[in-house]
């Protein structure tokens, strides 16, 4: 049960003028159910992505970051659930070739001009063929208002599709910020098992988008963690189609470069966000603020030891107010400069520990009744100095185990 997460209506998904998607049921790995989808951009797009640093990528990301570098135009992406073609050598570069190359056929392109991306089970051979067969039927469902069966398009196990759009005043213009993603497990920074694609019509020089991804993801997809997995395919891609009545945005010095990265950030937010709530078997979304750090590293460090912790996991599945764990998992990461004396943890409105230690006021009643919520934050001054962090995470359940251990039955 996703935590506070509802699904997107189609009708405030707004279109991004210059992108049209289709989907398919090509029958993957499960019948009856949409699982192959194909983005056409107009000519002239603008595409930037980060992707996994998890050494064994998968085939597609080696094929994506090798097109992007051609510089020759993106025109495509299409993307596959069911099966991730990881852990597939050659044979799974040249399956991902194979797909771009049938796009590329197909709506008149280079196949260098094809983005793919696959989620799924790693080590299983990508049936090539099923997908060239769906591709017909996904182009002939292209428009530019499928955002909605998109975002079901690419689901795995997630409980619910994740999309998000607004409107954002850039300088004196209006520009559509529109983005889907998927994700439930595997969910661990540098990136997240996830799939995201954010579009924009703003006008980018492509050497400034590919800038501005990295800084929306370091402030979204890379602050949140399920279970402290790293994926192989993880792809944040972001689009920027030029359509909007706007002059273009060239330069980081262009104060309209600040506020088209704040925009896009608060799309990729919400799409992180979401999928910390459809996390696996999740029943609280759980905040992680660590203030008063000596660096940001020491901050980034501390949130990600409480927000890994299986003790620490566990008893917030429990609403079990067992917070020593908390200041053990602060005490294994916080480092050398680390004064047990001056650390501070707040539970949302409740002071926890003083001082290194219980507050004399804490009674256990009140912690339970924080962790009882569905969302909670956790809060820790560090009381080394001014650097700071915020995460997102989950608890763990029952459920998470039986969702992987049941994942390819």
């Amino acid at each position: 049960m996703a935590v506070n997460l509802v699904a997107p209506v189609a009708a405030e998904l707004q279109p991004v003028a210059g992108v049209e998607l289709g989907w398919a049921e090509a029958g993957i790995r499960k019948a009856d159910r949409k699982d192959l989808l194909v983005v056409r951009l107009d000519r002239g797009a603008a595409v930037a992505g980060v992707f996994t640093r998890n050494r064994f990528c998968a085939a597609p990301v080696d094929v994506c970051r090798a097109h992007l570098d051609a510089g020759r135009g993106i025109r495509a992406l299409v993307v596959n659930t069911g099966c991730a073609n990881a852990g597939t050598g050659d044979s799974g570069l040249a399956d991902a070739r194979r797909t771009c190359e049938a796009v590329a056929q197909l709506i008149g392109c280079e196949p260098s001009q094809v983005l793919p991306f696959s989620t799924g089970v790693i080590m299983e051979p990508l049936p090539v063929e099923r997908i060239v067969a769906g591709l017909p039927q996904a182009l002939s469902r292209l428009a530019p208002d499928n955002w909605l069966p998109a975002a079901q398009a690419i689901m795995t196990t997630d409980t619910l599709p994740k999309a998000y759009s607004q409107r954002f005043e850039i300088g004196r213009g209006t520009v559509v910020v529109t983005g889907i993603a998927k994700g439930a497990g595997m969910i661990c920074p540098n990136m997240a098992t996830l799939l995201a694609f954010v579009a924009t019509d703003a006008p980018v020089a492509p050497a400034l988008l590919a800038r501005l991804a990295r800084r929306v993801v370091d402030g979204s997809f890379n602050r949140i963690t399920v279970d402290g997995d790293t994926s192989t395919n993880d792809s944040f891609i972001v689009i920027a189609t030029g359509r909007a009545d706007i002059p273009p945005i060239d330069s980081i010095d262009d104060p309209r470069c600040d506020a088209l990265a704040d925009a896009i950030g608060v799309v990729a937010r919400r799409l992180a966000q979401s999928i910390v709530r459809d996390g696996e078997g999740a029943t609280k979304f759980i905040e992680v603020v660590v203030e008063e750090a000596a660096s940001e590293s020491q901050a980034s460090a501390v949130a990600y030891s409480i927000a890994h912790s299986p003790l620490v996991k566990t008893a917030f599945f429990a609403s079990d107010p067992n917070l020593g764990r908390i200041l053990a998992a602060v005490g294994k990461a916080g480092g050398a400069e680390l004064d047990p004396s001056r650390v501070q943890l707040f539970l949302n409105d409740v002071w926890v520990a003083r001082n290194g230690g219980r507050h004399p006021e804490y009674r256990e009643e009140d912690g339970q009744r924080v962790m009882r919520a569905a969302e909670i934050c956790i809060r820790v001054r560090l009381g080394c100095g001014q650097a700071a962090t915020t995460i997102w995470t989950t608890d763990l359940s029952h459920d998470y185990v039986s969702i992987n251990a049941d994942y390819r039955s």
